[in-house]
């Protein structure tokens, strides 16, 4: 069932076009480590036992390495409040509610589905913002999910886990025949040369993917609540609260960086080279689309929800 979010075809678009471009990426690259290791039971169990912990597991692993857990609505009756109200407005399946121990302002949405997808934010967010500040981020992380975004985010983070993987398996495994010859050698500087050129390519991808749905979810998230500016509001405090937060903290959320809803990376949108590499876009370009969304609302801005 379609929810009310604004639809975004240019992000389907760019999804699709993510997701075929991948795709081939990834038939050739399991093709050349078949034809490398001489043994496709080998590749095929890997990348199929990779694929499916990625699927179906991964709301749970990005709960467990932000130190996350499901509330219910008697622990977190606020958080749970608002949730409710979005979800009744977008008509559209309730996630279930998350929150992480951590200090560090953010929130994130994961899932393979509406239906099965979970929505956290950190105890750090939720002391730095106000109610209608927090509805904001909340409607762009439930945005995510109504778009389908997490989850093409998701399966396609998966070729850059599947090039780690034939890079330690090539390493490990017996494909080699256990010698260390220079036949061997040469195979394994082979995959580890496919690999890093496979995981580069997946990684420019997703980050293109990821800085646009981005701003696909800052633009349904504003026109749902008919509040940008309270989300500019949020992404203001909490982009320049995230550049105080202690570099141990930051390198815990690093790796999730591409589901949250500001970049887990301090000064990230402030390097020119960082910006092409970045899992979001710079603040003031969200900024700017926000601004423009409100002089399109007009006076009803901030009237609504």
């Amino acid at each position: 069932m379609r929810s009310r979010f604004e639809p975004d075809r240019r992000l389907t678009a760019r999804m699709a076009l993510t997701m075929f471009l991948l795709g081939l990426l990834y038939v050739v690259f399991v093709g050349v480590l078949i034809f490398l290791l001489k043994s496709w039971v080998l590749v095929v169990v890997i990348a199929a036992a990779a694929l499916w912990a990625q699927y179906w597991f991964s709301d749970r692993i990005a709960l467990y390495a932000m130190r996350g857990r499901i509330v219910t609505a008697e622990e977190e009756p606020r958080l749970h409040g608002v949730v409710d109200r979005l979800c009744a407005t977008a008509d559209m399946p309730k996630p279930e509610v998350a929150v992480s121990a951590l200090d560090l302002p953010n929130a994130f949405a994961t899932g393979r589905n509406a239906d099965h997808a979970v929505v956290c934010v950190t105890r750090g967010l939720m002391r730095r913002l106000e109610p209608d500040e927090l509805e904001g981020v909340l409607a762009h992380e439930l945005s995510h999910v109504a778009h389908r975004d997490v989850a093409v985010i998701t399966v396609a983070s998966f070729l850059g886990v599947l090039a780690g993987l034939a890079v330690r398996f090539a390493f490990y495994s017996g494909a080699f025949g256990g010698r260390r010859d220079q036949n061997a050698f040469v195979v394994l500087m082979s995959v580890v040369a496919v690999s890093a050129a496979v995981y580069a390519i997946s990684f420019v991808l997703i980050r293109a993917l990821s800085r646009y749905r981005e701003l696909a979810a800052d633009r349904a998230a504003a026109l749902l609540t008919g509040r940008p500016s309270a989300l500019a509001s949020a992404l203001t405090k909490l982009t320049g609260d995230i550049a105080r937060i202690p570099t141990s903290d930051l390198r815990t959320a690093q790796a999730f960086s591409a589901f949250y809803f500001a970049p887990a990376i301090s000064g990230e949108t402030n390097r020119s080279l960082s910006r092409l590499l970045s899992t979001h876009p710079p603040l003031e370009k969200r900024l700017e689309q926000l601004a423009a969304i409100s002089a399109q609302l007009g006076p009803t801005a901030g009237q609504r929800g």
